[in-house]
Formats: C-alpha cells, structure tokens, sequence
C-alpha cells in the first residue's frame, strides 16, 4: 500500500511538471527522452493492463485453435442488395395483390348494386360505436362494438373482426348516396379479414369513397377533434388524391385586380392553399397572380415549373398570403402565359408529362377570350381549365362557365370558406375520367410519412410509413363512359418492416442499407431525422418526407449516386462517406411478429425454443444462428478465464467490467467489481440494451473496434452525468488460409482514477 501511495504522489508530480511545463515558461526543462520513457512506460503498462483482464489473447488462441474448420466467404454487395430487393418485392407485392383483391371486391359489389332511395341501413359509425345516450341505450349508429388492444396494431383498441366507418362532420351521416355507397362496401369485411389471414404482416386497410366516408380495418373508436368535430376527409389524403388522378401540370391563375378585395381574397387564397394540398411531389406546378399585367408570386420561377413538393407547396402558400388587391383584371395575358409555360414543358419533356391544367381563380371574366384557346387548346384541348368563381356576384357566372366547358374542365362556384374543400376536390374527379374509362388500375406509392390522424400517442404517430393505394371504378355499361370514380382502396406499411429485411449483420460495423423514392428523396436512411424537440415533445420536421438523398450524402457532390438510383440503374461506385449510425429496426434471429400467440416471446426466447424443437415451424435465419452458436462455444472458456481472474487476490483495483461482443450479437459480460463499488454502471446504452439480441446495431465500443488495428487497445473515456470511466475495445480476427475476418472484439472498462493509481505502479 505503501509503495501505491508513493507511486500515486511520483505521477502527480509528474502530471504537475507536464502542467507547468505547457502553461508557463518554467525554469526547469524536462529532456524529451524522458517523457519519451514516460510515455512508453506508459503505453506497455497500459496494454498488459487491458490485454490481461480483457482475455483477447485467449480469444484469439481458440480462434486459432479452430482455424481448419473454418470457411471465410467473400461477400458480394451486388448479390447482398438483389437478396434484398428481391425481398422487398415479395413483401410489397403481396401488399399490392392485397390492395386488388380489395378493388376487385368493391367494383363487383357496385356492379350488381341498385340504387334504393329508400334505403334504411344502419352502419357502425366509428365516431359513435359504444356511446349510450341518457336512456342507458346505444345512440343511432352506436351500437355495442367489441374492442380490445392488439400489440400488432400499435395496442391500439381495434376489432378484428369488424370493420367500421367514419364520416367527416361536413357529410350528413344518412344521404342516401352516402348509405347506398356504405352498404356496397359492406362486401369489403370479408376481404379485410380474409387478407389479414393470408399476410399477418398487414397493418391497416381502407376504403376512401367519392362521397366522403372512411371505411378502415381492423374497426377502431375515432377520436374527434379537440374542437369536437371530426375534420378528417379520406379524400385530402395523399395515398387517395394520388391514386385517383395521374400526374399532373398546374398553374394557377388568380385574380387580384380591385374587384376581389376583402371576403373575395381571403376566399381566393384558401382556395389556392387547397389546391396547393391536393399536389403531391409527382406533380408541378407555378402560380401567377394577375391585374393588367402578369406577375409570377415567385419570379425565380418565371416560365417555368417546379416540382410540387412539400417545400414548394408551402414556399408557395406564404407568397400568396403577400398578395394585395390593386387594378383592373385582364385575364388574356395572363392565360396566354398559362398556356405558354405548359406548352413549353410539353414540347421539352419537362414536367409530369401526363395530365396539364390551369386554374383560374376570379370574380368574373369580362373580355373576349375565345382568340386565346384558339391560339393555343383547340381543337386538341390538351390543357384542361378548371374555373373557381368567388363571391356571391353571379354576374359574369356564364363566361366563368363557358371557359370551363369549353377545355374540358369544371366551373364551381365559392361563395364562402367553408364551400372551398368540396369544391376544390371536383376536379381530381375529373381529372381520374380517362382513368376510369380506360380502367387504368395504376398502383400507387405514396412517400414517407408520419400519420398523426389516427394515432395519438408519440411512439404510434412518429412511425414513418407509406401507403399502397388503387383506384375503383364503376364498372355498370350504362355509366361506362362517364369514368366515375367510386373512391380508392389502400393499406399502409410501416417503412421499419421493410428495413427488418436488410441482413444487417452482413453488411458490417459501417455498413448500411437506405431507400430512395423515384423522386431521390429518402423513405429511410441512418441520418434522416425527421424529428425536432419542442420542449419535451418530439414533432415532425415541415420537410422530413422531402429530405433528397444529396443532403445526407454529402460527399455525393457529382451526383454519382443519386442520379443512377433515382432513373432505376444497376450497378456500383465507390464513394468515400460519414461513418453512419443505423437506428432502423434490423432483421432478427426468429421472426415473432406475424403469428399473434409468439408475439410475447423476446428473441431470446425464441431462439431457445426453436433450437429445442419446441417451435420447429419459427421462422428463423438459419446462418445467423449457426453463426451464434459457433461464437458461442470459441468463446467458451472466457468464462472460466474471467472467472479465474477474479477469484486472484490479486485483482488490481479499478478494473470493473469485461466484455465480448461478435457480429452475430453474442455478448458475454464478467462484472470484476460488485454493483456498489463499480463506477461504470451503464456502460451499455439504453440502445445498446434493447438490442443485443435483434441485431439492431453496433454499438459504439464495437464500431471503435472495428475500424482500429486488430490486437491494437483503443481507449476512450466516458463522461456519464459526472460518472467517468475508460472503455478499451480491440478486434480480434478469424483466418483461413489468406483470408482474414473480423471475429469479435473485446472490451473492458475502468474507472479514471484508478487507472492512474495502476499506471503509476509502473511508473515509480
């Protein structure tokens, strides 16, 4: 003890000579070969330290002990990633099969389907399920409604066998329309369940109706509001105005001369702000306010298009809210630079190459205006215009009309806020026409998105997700021809799900998988954060479905990743990148999510029950397991090491905790000190914690490993709430023949202060 204490004092003297030495010109000079000498002393105490109560030489002498046995393969990234597509294939395209066998049910239900005007049919509305009135009984349309939490469905209250409705607050619940539609769909129960059956992976299914009612499986109660009322519109949904309509060209005309000051421009505006909603990132668009003369809202994008994406949209929405009211309207230029600008994107290949349309948002349209179509629509008409006319002036209604039907589009009529919404929407249904009378049952993805509609708790509405979606038609011969669209059938499917495919412990400590939309914007990737702090909450960025990949790819400068991606081609470059963090959920050992009676089973679990044949039919990654139980008998005798150790009297004072850690996700832990001495006791993350048995990810310690000299100690400090300690971490490696692979990498942690004390042993 004597000669600890006396060792202790020499390094502090010595820490004090290096102090004063860098701070002040001291009179005293240390000769370089001396803290040579230190520093060397130093390094070698420091690696028989860690190397001994560590165990990695005896690690690598059993890998060794094992080397004729072993079989290092190459892994080729090019059939890594078919693996993995072809993967994602068959889970999204039994998600699409699905979504069809849905359509098929609901066009063959309207098909033979009359239309009662009568008819008296009580459905369950979701808003009023289980709600007894003063009597003690149900209200109309509540009846008693079964529900109960299911893990699958976020424990969310839901019945599986059941299937429910919800009605927005601006649709009366008994329109016989809405109640014919309503018992039609009644056909879809039986093809929910049926689906769910087939692919237990399914989360929800829907049915979105042109009337307005949301039809959703499992059945849930629907939350109102804090208002009270129920605001949602399946129609305003991305998955059904993407479904319903192709891609489109926009431009938007208003109105913005004298005439439309006041209620008219405030009308106008959330008019434009409506349409702006109705666009998704396949379409574009521009907006052009006009008087006398023409003035884009934006003039960096004069005479042009750009992409309708969130960013836009909302760059959009706060110019239009600048716009004031001066002059007299002159709507022909304005149109003839409409016309102009889409005409040009036509002729270019520029924009969605699909459907083209203008807006025109006005109190009245005076002028002659027919030379204008004759110049540039007829007699082809490939440019639809839709006309809005606001207030309550009908005045100048005709030619607002005429406009419209004369270039196969729609004329409404707004005159307050609230007929805004369902007059907007008119002319999607319009715009789905040649759809339906050609039967294009075109499939759609929608992008990455956080749905806080149904969900209310963080962990259920912060999951990014996207949904499938197919249009449905009418298929009755007497109504053919007039292409009605009778709504749009979907189901969602958590991007997590997706990424648990990704073989993640072959791609290695700094490898991982991301996905692109065809637009190169992310669905899912190790540095999208697509979350904010306020205050305590987690909230949503305003662009997180709208990140491109060249804004977390930094180094993709050139765009030599990106460009070959988004245009669908194979094949591979080198690019140098940021080391990532993957926080995706990762393929596990057993899968335990489809069947509900094994999703009570941890991995662990599972895993022991599958290898004693309790449950021979789990669905378990072979290779993965094989890979475990091998790391699990080379590393054996760590235990009986450690244990040794430990059971020496003469255990150096400081060292805590011994680990192994090895791509499989086998861990073995040695606490060399008792819980109430030990400094590092949360040397492993929360994350770290949760995931040793789901390969989620590599923890830090082993990533360190990894990328350092195998054999080679690294040491870093941990500063946890004023609690310090040092881990050291090292790879140890597996060879065969010339080849050499990564085995695992060992790990111990010490307390700060008693590592010097320990040094300074060696250095007295």
């Amino acid at each position: 003890m004597e000669t600890r204490t006396l060792a202790m004092r020499n390094l502090r003297k010595i820490l004090g000579f290096f102090c004063l030495w860098i701070m002040v010109e001291a009179q005293i000079k240390i000769p370089p070969e001396t803290v040579q000498q230190w520093a060397s002393v130093f390094s070698v105490e420091l690696q028989d330290f860690t190397t001994k109560y560590s165990g990695s030489l005896l690690f690598q002498k059993k890998l060794k002990d094992v080397e004729s046995i072993i079989r290092i393969v190459d892994l080729n990234g090019a059939d890594l990633l078919r693996d993995y597509s072809e993967g994602i294939e068959r889970m999204l395209g039994s998600k699409m099969k699905s979504v069809k066998r849905l359509a098929e049910s609901a066009e063959d239900a309207d098909l033979y389907h009359e239309f009662n005007t009568s008819l008296q049919f009580d459905y369950y509305n979701s808003m009023l399920i289980n709600t007894i009135d003063e009597n003690g009984n149900y209200v109309e349309l509540g009846g008693e409604f079964p529900l109960e939490e299911n893990e699958h469905f976020n424990n969310l209250p839901v019945n599986t066998l059941q299937s429910n409705i919800q009605v927005p607050t601006n649709v009366y619940n008994k329109d016989p329309k809405l109640l014919n539609a309503i018992y039609n769909s009644e056909a879809l129960n039986d093809v929910y369940i049926n689906n769910f059956q087939r692919d237990p992976t399914l989360t929800w299914q829907y049915f979105g109706s042109s009337f307005g009612f949301f039809r959703i499986y499992p059945g849930i109660k629907w939350t109102p509001d804090t208002n009270g009322v129920v605001a949602f519109d399946c129609r305003n949904r991305n998955w059904y105005i993407q479904a319903a309509t192709s891609p489109k060209d926009i431009i938007i005309m208003v109105d913005i001369s004298g005439s439309m000051k006041g209620l008219k421009m405030t009308i106008a505006k959330h008019t434009i702000n409506t349409i702006l909603d109705t666009l998704g990132e396949n379409d574009f668009v521009n907006v052009i306010a006009y008087t006398d003369y023409v003035r884009y809202v934006e003039p960096c994008f004069r005479g042009t298009l750009v992409q309708a994406d969130l960013d836009n949209r909302e760059h959009f929405k706060l110019l239009v809210e600048e716009l004031h009211v001066k002059g007299e309207a002159k709507i022909k230029n304005a149109m003839k630079e409409s016309f102009k600008i889409l005409n040009e994107a036509r002729m270019k290949g520029q924009g969605s190459m699909c459907n083209q349309a203008i807006m025109l948002i006005t109190d009245g349209a005076m002028e002659d205006f027919e030379s204008v179509f004759e110049e540039f629509n007829w007699p082809e008409r490939r440019v639809r215009v839709f006309t809005y006319l606001i207030g309550r002036e009908m005045t100048f209604a005709q030619n607002t009309k005429w406009i419209a039907c004369n270039n196969k589009g729609y004329y409404t009529h707004i005159s307050t806020l609230a007929d805004v919404q369902e007059n907007v929407m008119e002319y999607l249904h319009v715009l789905s026409r040649p759809m339906v009378i050609n039967h294009d049952h075109d499939i759609i993805w929608t992008e990455a998105y956080m749905d806080t509609v149904l969900f209310n708790t963080k962990a259920q509405s912060l999951l990014l997700m996207t949904s499938v979606a197919m249009p449905v038609f009418s298929k009755k011969k007497e109504t053919l021809s007039h292409g009605i669209l009778l709504g749009v059938v979907g189901t969602d499917i958590p991007l997590m799900e997706v990424m648990k495919l990704v073989p993640r412990y072959m791609l290695g400590a700094h490898g991982y998988a991301f996905l692109l939309n065809n637009n190169g914007y992310i669905l899912a990737h190790p540095d999208l954060r697509p979350l904010y702090k306020d205050g305590k909450k987690l909230k949503p960025k305003p662009n997180y479905n709208s990140v491109d990949l060249s804004e977390v790819e930094w180094e993709d400068t050139d765009e030599m990743l990106r460009t070959p991606m988004v245009k669908g081609e194979t094949g591979s470059i080198i690019l140098n990148i940021r080391a990532s963090v993957d926080k995706g959920v990762r393929k596990t050992y057993c899968e335990t999510d489809i069947d509900p009676d094994r999703r009570k089973y941890t991995q662990h679990q599972a895993v022991i029950r599958y290898l004693q044949g309790k449950e021979p039919d789990l669905e378990c990654d072979e290779l993965l397991l094989q890979q475990t139980l091998f790391d699990a008998v080379v590393t054996a005798p760590l235990e009986a090491y450690w244990n040794a150790l430990m059971l020496n009297d003469r255990l150096e004072s400081g060292v805590e905790t011994a680990f192994l850690g090895t791509r499989s996700g086998l861990m073995r832990i040695m606490r060399y000190a008792g819980t109430e001495t030990r400094v590092a006791k949360k040397f492993l993350t929360p994350s770290d914690k949760d995931n040793l048995f789901t390969i989620d990810h590599f923890p830090l310690w082993y990533r360190l490993a990894v990328q350092n000299t195998p054999g080679r100690f690294y040491y870093y400090a941990v500063n946890d709430k004023g609690v310090k300690y040092v881990i050291a971490t090292t790879a140890v490696t597996v060879s065969s023949g010339e080849r050499t692979a990564m085995a695992g990498g060992e790990f111990h942690t010490f307390a700060v202060s008693d590592l010097l004390s320990v040094l300074a042993v060696g250095l007295s």
